[in-house]
């Protein structure tokens, strides 16, 4: 979820593409498209200014995201519904928005750029900050709780799952072991206490060892996996004939959810043998996308941050009668 911040900062990740994908199904009268992951709407400013017609319902947990696109999205007041909201959340903010049928849906998964850079934000290990961690700053969870309650299995459970961490058991005991000297509160001292964890041959390759244990504790903090298993089914379930899908993920957990769930509603279910397939089996949608497309050598050149992204697309072919 990259976006740019004033001058000088990031553009939206792959936006040529997510406006290529996305267009087609923005031609009619009155569209509406959601943005699940608002950010700095980036995305949802490009979107509005090429589609004259269009409202769009912008989502995002994070108070600033939604405080910084007002004031962006400004020159379209009268066209967008900005809700302070999980993506999780989506199709309770459908109906509470009286849109329970939308025309496109684009998911821009993972961090925002001021949730990196602002170091008070404790997202980064590159800073010192406190072990914060949270997308929605009103939520009681955080990361210095995570690693000062959550039991050795627990964590090991979390650095395996969701950091693909394969030295989790020895992360874990570290931490159990260094905070019953005093407990974690930094972003430095987790980071250090991960490097120390991690075998000296292992830290010599792959970037920082502190990278992998991060990301678990950022998805576990804003349960960021079950937020997007509850989202993609409902924003396939809304859309209308000919509506779209685009989703942006940025690690391998998000995009095999995504590949998942496309993958099921774009499938064939009619038992096998059959001399005419059933109706009621045949798919609903269909994949705009051959596998997941990556950014351009040019975009990841421009701006780095784009290097992980994995972009899958699919459109709705058939409605249920």
């Amino acid at each position: 979820m990259q976006d740019d911040v004033g001058t000088g900062g990031h553009v939206p990740v792959m936006l040529g593409r997510v406006l290529e994908l996305l267009g087609p199904a923005l031609t009619g009268p009155d569209p509406v498209v959601v943005d699940a992951n608002l950010g700095l709407g980036g995305h949802s400013a490009a979107l509005l200014a090429a589609h004259p017609s269009l409202h769009l319902i912008g989502i995002d947990r994070d108070p600033f995201a939604i405080e910084h696109s007002t004031r962006r999205l400004s020159p379209y007041a009268d066209r967008i519904t900005l809700v302070h909201a999980s993506s999780g959340d989506l199709r309770e903010v459908l109906a509470r928005a009286g849109r329970p049928v939308v025309n496109g849906v684009l998911f821009d998964l993972g961090v925002s750029s001021p949730q990196l850079d602002e170091a008070e934000r404790g997202f980064a290990y590159s800073y010192d900050a406190p072990l914060d961690m949270r997308m929605d700053t009103e939520q009681e969870l955080t990361a210095e709780t995570v690693v000062n309650t959550y039991s050795a299995a627990e964590l090991t459970r979390i650095l395996r799952v969701y950091g693909e961490e394969r030295f989790a058991p020895r992360v874990a005991g570290l931490i159990i072991k260094e905070r019953a000297k005093e407990a974690i509160t930094s972003t430095k001292r987790l980071a250090d206490i991960v490097r120390d964890a991690i075998p000296a041959a292992t830290r010599r390759t792959g970037g920082n060892p502190a990278k992998r244990t991060f990301q678990a504790l950022r998805i576990e903090v804003n349960a960021e996996l079950s937020a997007l298993e509850a989202a993609l089914p409902a924003a396939l379930d809304a859309l209308a004939l000919g509506g779209r899908v685009v989703v942006l993920s940025y690690h391998s957990l998000e995009d095999r959810l995504t590949k998942q769930a496309l993958t099921a509603r774009t499938r064939d279910t009619s038992p096998p043998g059959l001399p005419v397939p059933l109706e009621a089996h045949q798919p609903r949608f269909r994949l705009l996308t051959r596998g997941a497309e990556l950014p351009s050598e040019e975009e990841v050149a421009r701006n780095p941050r784009a290097t992980s992204a994995r972009l899958r697309a699919a459109e709705r072919i058939r409605v249920d009668d």
